[in-house]
């Protein structure tokens, strides 16, 4: 059964405030945070907390704010739902897009929402599943319970979505039942110039002038869905000092890894991921500058690219910090005190692990991965040719992303009705092939297979001219049509995926099977040590799963000065220019005399989070919604691996910026009226 959502409750015995943590709502701390708010969640202000937060399932998070299943999120987290409902005639990403009526929301191509409904422990059943298991039979083993359970979980309903959740490295298990939302439909998306005033300048910087926030509704059975449980947009927002709550999704931290991986990710990972990022963006900065087609295609890669160099700079920058790294020492060398003999070799494996990973890592990454087959044609291709196979099997026989649990998700994806640019597609796919042969080398047999005796460029031209894959008809005729189908295609992104299937499945089960489940086998005894050592005071690392952070409106100090917590929308007038990234759109400069300038426009709390907490809602004491969550400050980058309350900021815009862009910017009244009806 599902475990009290109000197991356990906050303690409220000091002065001192703790904001570090991303903390699962089934297991709130018990002496952290200690603060002098006179706050502690009932078991009805969980319950809402839970249900009323959302998750976009490609990657961000979300809340509902009205009755009629109205989500609250970021424009960034909608960016694909607006590019795929846009064209060279009608560009939505750059104009901006408000549905006045039901009827005028258009549904996403691909866009999925999940809400928890319970969380229940299955820690017992998976550690007796893999008991004294190793490698291939320990990684099979645990894919093969995760799909039972998830299965017995989901049964047929493609309304439920059931997840079994690894915690503290596999130390304990999780099973997450959600309920699926698929119809999702785009209500409001502000122009560019807005959503991503500052662009990359600004970028993990404050002060911030960003209305970084976007609308969307669930909808079931054609009608939009009727929720229980929303949060009420506040209008009277926070000041310094005041308590913030953030419910939301925190994509993958670190906190938790040895030292040697900590190594490996500052070595080998980072360093070779921002290579192949930034030569990428200057390729296709190039491509952008070819014509404004080419620049509107290229506009969303373009942005997540320069954010995501950001993300790994910072990054590493942190892992480079010699005294950081010596604390990660200090305290791995205090755990393995306190661990018995045993459990001391754990570490060790784990080391070697990150040794067989150096050499296996450039052919996983180009050829499983797929680095060196960028291209959304090879993408379905891949999906198409593997789904095929491995549906043939019984479902925990299955590789992860095709197991029945997961099938929704992914025909959703393989079937989204967003355009595919020839064009666009020959100059990446050339490029990555060019990456592929650059780094295997030109006399590689896996090189030859792909490229034969032809340059990048040329397969990926007569690759991309001769394909149907474009063509969601074909799509879903090769993919219910099955093996026989996917044997019988000629078509040549299907003939390529199919030849290249067996050696890249044969360097993902090498990985598999000597480095990642060494990883996780091994974490599971180190979880254990962790637990005695803190006497299970742990909060895990984050998983993409539903966790609350506690925090306080806060500035701070740097370099001598003070960054204070709060910008306006006067600030954002006085920053702008006439040229992008700091360009104000014509609606913008027309309601100048009609906006109320001093409204607080985004702040900064000492709330924990992560990338995917974008679009989380921030809530006071009350459970009313007082910011949205788009950004951390610059130092935030570091808390992957760890968290400085001192400098960690995370950035929000303010409820009342939000009420106040729609009604007087937008005129969007009907929006307006629908989030205050829920308000009251």
């Amino acid at each position: 059964m599902p475990r009290h959502l109000a197991i356990v409750l906050l303690c409220m015995s000091s002065t001192t405030f703790a904001a570090e943590g991303m903390w699962t709502l089934d297991k709130l701390p018990q002496s952290a945070p200690e603060d002098n708010h006179g706050f502690v969640p009932d078991a009805a202000w969980i319950e809402t907390a839970m249900k009323a937060s959302v998750r976009l399932a490609g990657g961000c998070s979300g809340s509902f704010v009205s009755v009629d299943g109205l989500v609250l999120t970021n424009n960034h987290c909608v960016v694909g739902c607006v590019s795929g409902l846009s064209s060279e005639q009608q560009d939505h990403l750059n104009q901006g897009f408000l549905a006045t009526t039901r009827a005028g929301e258009l549904r996403c191509p691909a866009t999925e929402l999940n809400r928890l409904e319970a969380i229940t422990d299955v820690t017992e059943r998976m550690h007796a599943a893999t008991a004294e298991l190793e490698g291939a039979a320990f990684r099979e083993a645990k894919n093969a319970a995760k799909a039972q359970i998830e299965s017995e979980c989901s049964g047929d309903d493609t309304r439920v979505r059931c997840d079994v959740v690894e915690l503290y490295g596999g130390g304990h298990y999780d099973l997450y039942r959600y309920h699926r939302y698929q119809d999702v439909r785009l209500v409001f998306a502000p122009e560019y110039d807005i959503g991503f005033f500052g662009g990359d300048p600004d970028n993990f910087q404050f002060p911030r002038y960003n209305l970084d926030a976007a609308f969307l509704r669930a909808y079931e059975d054609g009608k939009p869905a009727t929720v229980k449980h929303w949060f009420a947009l506040s209008t009277a927002g926070v000041k310094e000092g005041d308590l913030t709550l953030v419910t939301g999704h925190p994509g993958r931290t670190s906190r938790l890894l040895t030292v040697a991986q900590l190594e490996r990710r500052r070595d080998l990972d980072l360093i070779d991921r921002l290579l192949y990022m930034s030569e990428l963006r200057g390729l296709l900065t190039r491509y952008r500058a070819e014509g404004e087609e080419q620049a509107r295609q290229a506009q969303g890669d373009l942005t997540f690219l320069e954010n995501s160099i950001k993300v790994y700079g910072g990054q590493l920058r942190a892992l480079q910090s010699q005294p950081r790294m010596e604390d990660k020492r200090q305290a791995e060398s205090m755990l393995k005190a306190a661990a018995n003999a045993r459990e001391r070799l754990a570490w060790r494996a784990i080391a070697e692990a990150q040794q067989v990973y150096a050499d296996l890592r450039t052919p996983y990454v180009l050829i499983e991965r797929g680095d060196g087959f960028y291209s959304r044609y090879f993408q379905i291709a891949r999906d198409l040719v593997r789904g095929a196979a491995e549906r043939d099997k019984p479902s925990d026989e299955r590789l992860r992303e095709y197991q029945e649990a997961a099938l929704p998700r992914l025909e959703q994806n393989l079937f989204s009705t967003a355009p595919i640019y020839p064009q666009y597609e020959t100059v990446k796919f050339g490029w990555s092939l060019s990456k592929l042969r650059e780094a295997l080398g030109p006399d590689d047999a896996f090189v030859k297979l792909v490229l034969g005796r032809d340059a990048p460029e040329a397969v990926a031209a007569k690759l991309v001219a001769g394909t149907r894959l474009g063509e969601v008809a074909e799509r879903r005729r090769l993919w219910e049509g099955g093996s026989r189908a996917i044997a019988e295609s000629t078509d040549p992104f299907i003939e390529l995926a199919r030849a290249v299937d067996v050696p890249a499945r044969a360097v993902r089960r090498k990985y598999a099977d000597q480095v990642r489940s060494v990883e996780e086998r091994h974490a599971q005894t180190l979880a254990a040590v962790r637990f005695r050592a803190h006497d299970g005071a742990v909060y895990p690392d984050a998983t993409f799963t539903l966790r609350l952070s506690y925090g306080v409106v806060r500035g701070w100090q740097e370099q001598g000065r003070r960054i204070e917590a709060f910008t306006t929308l006067q600030g954002l007038y006085t920053r702008a220019s006439g040229s992008p990234p700091f360009r104000l759109s014509p609606r913008w400069i027309e309601a100048e005399e009609d906006v109320d300038t001093a409204t607080p426009f985004n702040f900064v709390t000492t709330n924990d989070i992560i990338g995917g907490n974008s679009g989380s809602p921030m809530l006071n004491r009350e459970g009313r919604l007082v910011g949205l969550v788009f950004d951390g400050n610059i130092h935030a980058l570091g808390g992957a691996f760890w968290f400085d309350e001192a400098l960690n900021r995370c950035i929000a815009v303010d409820s009342r910026a939000i009420a106040e862009a729609l009604r007087t910017v937008y005129r969007a009244d009907a929006l307006v009226d629908e989030l205050l009806t829920a308000a009251d």
